[in-house]
């Protein structure tokens, strides 16, 4: 005698199995050595993914087809999610049937052939050469006004990103041949210069460093208890200094380093060298400084040219 099928509860409801993502993610973390924030993203992305499963009734990973995903990128799209979150939600899902092909779970990548709304390129915001300049001009008589302003010395002078500066450690300067070694996005590493006044704070930083830094410590930017300075008290600082120096807009990290970029790039005209100094594996990521070069000199044509002036009002 046939039994009758008990209903489905809740706890019940057909969803892939997730133990896919979690060796995923443990293969992204001990193979690729990607950072704890984007593993965070991608467990995100592709918990969104399952729930999307589980609402569709699939429950295997091998059933999704790219019909599958634009429904569900049609999902995000209709949370008024930005082009930015849902590129980099697809291409999360890119990357984990990447995977899952690899290992024999999956025939074919749903992923491959959706793509997200163009989204408009947000031109980076940036000091100009007098801003940076009254930034900088910091009265440093004590070790920790010392410590910022070599901090914000080297970011302007090397371009460094944020997590790049942090993770810094006494071995990656050079003080005679003036560089610093950078451990960049996917653990690759690159040789940046340093800038002459950036020479001279870490000379100074380094002498005051010693009576605050704990014996083992490695790091060059240390906090007053002596351990690593972490990127929450390097943001706050830097914020923090900004207001006290008179600046009238938000200063967070990274818009040193695109000062950096449009600065160099304002003054060489050299994309290539640009893009090396930055660490950008890219040059399409480099490109946005050109534009934010062209507004400086739109900026300047309007204000110049004969025919581009503004009638005065009678």
């Amino acid at each position: 005698m046939l039994q009758k099928k008990k209903p489905m509860n809740e706890n019940e409801q057909i969803k892939p199995d997730g133990r896919a993502i979690d060796l995923f993610l443990a293969y992204l973390r001990n193979q690729r050595q990607v950072s704890p924030h984007t593993l965070n993203n991608y467990q995100r992305d592709l918990n969104k993914l399952q729930s999307f499963c589980q609402q569709q009734q699939i429950s295997e990973w091998s059933e999704l087809r790219d019909h599958h995903i634009r429904s569900f990128a049609a999902t995000l799209r209709h949370k008024r999610l930005t082009s930015r979150s849902m590129q980099r939600n697809l291409s999360a899902i890119r990357s984990f049937y990447n995977y899952l092909l690899r290992e024999g779970k999956a025939q074919i990548n749903p992923a491959t052939s959706v793509s997200a709304p163009k989204q408009k390129r947000q031109l980076p915001d940036v000091l100009d050469v007098d801003q940076v300049a009254k930034l900088l001009a910091i009265k440093a008589d004590d070790p920790l006004s010392l410590r910022d302003w070599t901090i914000m010395e080297l970011m302007y002078s090397s371009g460094l990103r944020l997590s790049e500066l942090s993770s810094l450690n006494l071995h990656d300067i050079d003080l005679r041949d003036q560089t610093v070694r950078v451990t960049g996005k996917g653990s690759k590493t690159r040789i940046s210069p340093i800038g002459r006044f950036a020479i001279e704070a870490l000379r100074q930083w380094l002498k005051s460093r010693i009576s605050i830094a704990k014996h083992e410590e490695q790091a060059i930017f240390v906090n007053k208890n002596g351990t690593r300075l972490s990127q929450r008290s390097i943001q706050s600082r830097m914020h923090q200094w900004a207001i006290k120096q008179g600046l009238d807009k938000h200063v967070h990290p990274h818009m040193l380093r695109h000062s950096f970029a449009s600065h160099l790039l304002e003054s060489s005209g050299d994309l290539r060298a640009v893009q090396e100094l930055l660490g950008h594996s890219d040059i399409s990521t480099t490109q946005i400084y050109t534009h934010v070069d062209f507004q400086h000199l739109a900026s300047v044509y309007d204000k110049a040219h004969p025919r581009a002036k503004k009638k005065k009002a009678n």
